[in-house]
């Protein structure tokens, strides 16, 4: 057994839940909240706690055939093909991991700031994406020790919140009704699932680290369900509170977290959380939700930053990366600690939240669903002459369904982005797409199209990872 294996049960549960808690559930339903009423926004909550479930419990299958690290890219490589495998592992290092961290790191500098106004967010979040990549790139124990400790204190400020909103706050049904109804046909339904996948995102944050686990074949998939299940009852408890106490112009205050967290402009409330507390205890209480809002997202960026490099880390072992990037057995994979760490602070001063929200929650829907194809190959093709369970084939079908549809309607209703191909210009095709995408012409010759902006990231995922697989398995073949 290798002399890393530190991690027990309760350690990946924990590492689950840091993973999962993040900005998402303090904004989603302030968005979701101008379009949609109080019984479809819970249930939409539920609905997603279900399809993470479900994905976590089709994971435990695979994890149960194969407990080794790498998350998607070990099992969507070894179950469908090695060079979706690398497309899945290069699409963790770009918006599994790096955009997550720098988007909550810009958000600790911008809580921080209201707590110490002199503060530069980007700087502060630059720092703490520095500190905590030293931390995770300086010895195990010290990073599971911490990453214990930063989880333990979050799930008790959580808990005081919760305890807080429910004996302060209002425990009525709420009876407001939002601005627009656009959120509540079947299309828009779907559509708030995005967001929602994005705050439930990290219910399999164990499987990268599986090689860091005891008796991984078990401990890893108890700890996903476990860790899920608590986020599950943890996000649909806080979100009765949002709408139980804030009226859809209250939850708008989250349209001014862009602003906030690029320093555009300071505001006393940006979340829900702030906004409830507030209402039940006074302005004053904000300050204090803010400084629980940034102890959160250092939980979140620590356990990030230590799951995500060992996805790296089992691609360089394999080959298909740097093996300087796999480190050293029983050590941290040093290399792949700082590359994420640089990754993070590049993405650092480029983000648009609402962008971030629905493409990267749609990107990690995607990377999900072909991996949990693997169970149905696993059906069609035993591995060692051992099948998938019956529950963890109906899970693996109910999460892959609702996948496929999440992102037809991810397509249909993103937003488009203007792109130009060839030499030969039609100005009225150009003039009619450009008025739909709000530009003005010219905008240069060529031909000008108008394509979903979820489109171009996967254009952009997929062609440069299958393009650098291509040229990875050219260079080992002369060798």
């Amino acid at each position: 057994m290798s002399t890393s294996r530190t991690f027990g049960l309760w350690s990946g549960v924990g590492l689950v839940i840091a993973n999962m808690v993040g900005a998402g559930v303090f904004l989603s339903t302030g968005f979701m909240a101008q379009s949609m009423r109080p019984l479809p926004i819970l249930l939409a909550w539920v609905v997603g706690g279900v399809l993470a479930l479900s994905g976590a419990r089709a994971y435990a299958e695979v994890a149960r055939f194969l407990p080794s690290g790498g998350g998607e890219y070990r099992y969507v490589g070894t179950l469908i093909h090695p060079a979706l495998g690398y497309v899945a592992g290069w699409g963790s290092l770009l918006v599994g991991f790096s955009a997550p961290i720098a988007l909550d790191a810009l958000a600790a500098g911008a809580f921080a700031r209201v707590l110490f106004p002199s503060l530069d967010p980007r700087a502060f979040g630059a720092a703490l994406i520095i500190a905590l990549t030293l931390l995770h790139a300086a010895g195990l124990h010290l990073s599971g020790r911490v990453q214990n400790g930063l989880v333990a204190v979050k799930v008790l400020l959580l808990v005081g919140f919760v305890l807080v909103g429910l004996g302060a706050g209002s425990l009525s049904w709420p009876t407001w009704t939002p601005p627009s109804s656009d959120g509540e046909t079947l299309g828009g339904f779907a559509s708030s699932l995005f967001y929602i996948a994005f705050a439930y995102s990290g219910w399999n944050a164990a499987v990268y680290a599986a090689d860091e686990f005891k008796d991984p074949e078990a401990t890893v998939p108890r700890a996903m369900m476990l860790g899920c299940a608590a986020v599950t009852v943890l996000y649909v408890i806080v979100n009765f509170i949002f709408v139980a106490n804030l009226t859809p112009e209250q939850g708008t205050v989250v349209f001014r977290y862009d602003a906030f967290t690029s320093g555009a402009a300071q505001f006393d409330q940006v979340t829900l959380g702030q906004a409830v507390m507030a209402k039940v205890l006074g302005p004053g209480a904000a300050k204090v939700m803010s400084a629980v809002t940034l102890v959160l997202f250092v939980s979140a960026i620590s356990a990030m930053t230590f799951v995500g490099p060992r996805v790296y880390a089992v691609m360089a072992k394999d080959g298909v990366l740097p093996t300087m990037l796999a480190g050293k057995e029983g050590h941290p994979p040093t290399a792949a600690v700082v590359l994420q760490g640089l990754l993070s602070l590049a993405v650092l001063y480029t983000h648009e939240l609402r962008t971030v929200l629905a493409n990267v929650g749609a990107l990690l829907v995607l990377f999900a669903a072909m991996t949990v194809l693997g169970v149905f190959r696993l059906w069609v093709r035993p591995l060692d002459g051992r099948r998938p369970s019956a529950v963890g084939l109906v899970a693996a079908l109910v999460y892959f369904g609702a996948s496929a549809w999440m992102l037809t309607v991810g397509f249909s209703s993103s937003g488009r982005m203007l792109v130009k191909l060839g030499t030969n210009a039609d100005a009225g095709l150009d003039t009619t797409l450009a008025n739909l995408a709000a530009v003005k012409l010219p905008l240069g010759g060529g031909g000008l199209y108008a394509v979903p902006s979820l489109g171009v990231w996967l254009v952009v995922i997929f062609g440069v990872g299958l393009s650098v697989w291509a040229a990875t398995r050219a260079l080992q073949a002369r060798r």
